[in-house]
């Protein structure tokens, strides 16, 4: 079996365990998604969202967040781990989209990367999300599944990405990288994945070399 093939099963499997698969960080503007994507790196979406729920309400407009006082923005996203270097990015960030962009969220690549803090990853899930353009957003869960699929022979996410755009259909790869993410956190845990629920194990790698 090719992997295009094995890549198109898996698809199917997945719109059929999560047809309502969505992004789980909350947010209400561009802007916001970009903020609560800086805070998850290395921290829970669950916890992102509480802290955003009270952060965005303290700061309700991007100019706000430029600003907003360094000292202080720190101690708001201090849970999210990682907070002084979050704060100062969320700052630059917000002022190079107001003195750089006028206020809007890019929806290029290259000036998406050209925000602080702002990196492959998020800037897929802004193309995707916002802007409804073919992405891959290679989280954990995404390299890890697609790992044990034998999708891809990588780890690093921009080499996992280049590697799913040749698998994966433009219209259904943004949608397939965030049921990756409930599939992870339900089925193709890190640690004891549930491999006997897995309704893809037939052709999963660490399942094989179980038997």
């Amino acid at each position: 079996m090719t992997k295009k093939e094995i890549a198109a099963l898996a698809v199917a499997e997945l719109e059929k365990l999560y047809p309502d698969a969505e992004c789980s960080l909350e947010y209400g503007k561009p802007y916001e998604l970009l903020i609560a994507t800086r805070l998850a790196a290395q921290c829970t979406d669950a916890r992102v969202n509480i802290v955003t729920k009270d952060l965005f309400a303290k700061y309700p407009t991007l100019e706000a967040f430029a600003e907003a006082d360094l000292a202080e923005l720190e101690q708001d996203v201090k849970p999210c781990g990682f907070y002084r270097t979050k704060a100062k990015s969320i700052i630059e960030m917000s002022q190079a989209l107001i003195s750089t962009f006028g206020g809007v969220v890019p929806d290029t690549m290259e000036e998406l990367l050209s925000l602080s803090g702002v990196g492959r990853k998020t800037a897929n899930l802004i193309l995707g999300d916002v802007y409804g353009k073919p992405a891959v957003v290679t989280d954990t869960h995404c390299i890890r599944i697609t790992g044990r699929l034998g999708l891809t022979k990588n780890t690093e996410p921009a080499k996992v990405e280049a590697d799913l755009r040749k698998l994966l259909p433009p219209d259904v790869s943004n949608r397939f990288c965030h049921q990756t993410v409930l599939f992870g956190r339900d089925i193709c845990r890190a640690r004891s994945p549930k491999c006997g629920e897995c309704t893809l194990n037939y052709f999963c790698r660490d399942f094989a070399k179980k038997k």
